[in-house]
């Protein structure tokens, strides 16, 4: 019997590509779950595995040659998980290079621009109306791009993919990201699409309780959002 995976999560987009993707795949994992907002990712166990002090992270005691490995960096984690299951990640080349490009699309640009809205729309204490409108018009553009791409496809990459469980976790949130879901009536197919695989809705629901209200919680705030390079010293 396979040894359970430890997932290093909390219950935000990032944490949810991973529990989405390890329901999807049938793998066993273990929840352990990591605070942010009480600042839990600066602890010394799990810097060892995630030094960004970002989570998700995982640690597979069955890693390659049997040996356990520690993955930090959720497209590392969906890439290699997708490797280790032999699911959701083509099976060919050809097959993982569109999966790969759509992959690094959102961790480079979805991901990143939807973080600022939420951000600056809804948790900065101090209201910028320039970045504000910058980075809802930059995810926008990204969801026109999405739009057009789901234009004559289900999913992302052909076939449902991890390029799709990365996606959807943070295109779910346009509401919040000051977007208007009737300009892009093909992603809204793809969200409903994916919504209704049972392994998006337990993985989106895994610890949902435990969710904080960063826009009236200042300590979880100041947690989050005032940091700045540890030395190497400090870190130890």
């Amino acid at each position: 019997m396979a040894k359970p995976i430890e997932l290093h999560y909390w219950p935000t987009p990032n944490g949810w590509k991973i529990s989405i993707a390890l329901e999807e795949m049938g793998l066993p994992y273990d929840v352990k779950y990591v605070n942010i907002g009480k600042g839990e990712q600066f602890e010394p166990g799990f810097l060892a595995i995630a030094p960004n002090n970002r989570m998700p992270a995982i640690i597979d005691p069955e890693g390659p040659d049997g040996e356990p490995v520690s993955i930090f960096e959720s497209g590392a984690i969906l890439q290699y998980l997708g490797r280790k299951s032999g699911k959701f990640y083509g099976s060919s080349e050809r097959e993982r290079i569109e999966i790969d490009q759509w992959l690094f699309w959102q961790m480079a640009g979805v991901g990143p621009n939807a973080g600022q809205v939420h951000h600056f729309r809804n948790y900065a204490d101090e209201k910028v109306e320039y970045a504000t409108t910058r980075f809802i018009n930059e995810v926008n553009r990204l969801y026109g791009v999405l739009d057009t791409r789901l234009k004559d496809r289900d999913f992302i990459a052909g076939d449902y993919s991890i390029a799709d469980m990365a996606t959807w976790p943070w295109v779910q949130g346009w509401e919040r990201q000051g977007q208007d879901i009737a300009e892009f009536p093909h992603m809204k197919a793809w969200l409903d699409r994916c919504w209704e695989r049972p392994a998006v809705q337990t993985g989106r629901k895994l610890g949902e309780e435990r969710r904080m209200d960063l826009a009236t919680d200042a300590e979880a705030k100041k947690v989050l959002f005032g940091q700045r390079a540890r030395p190497a010293a400090a870190a130890s």
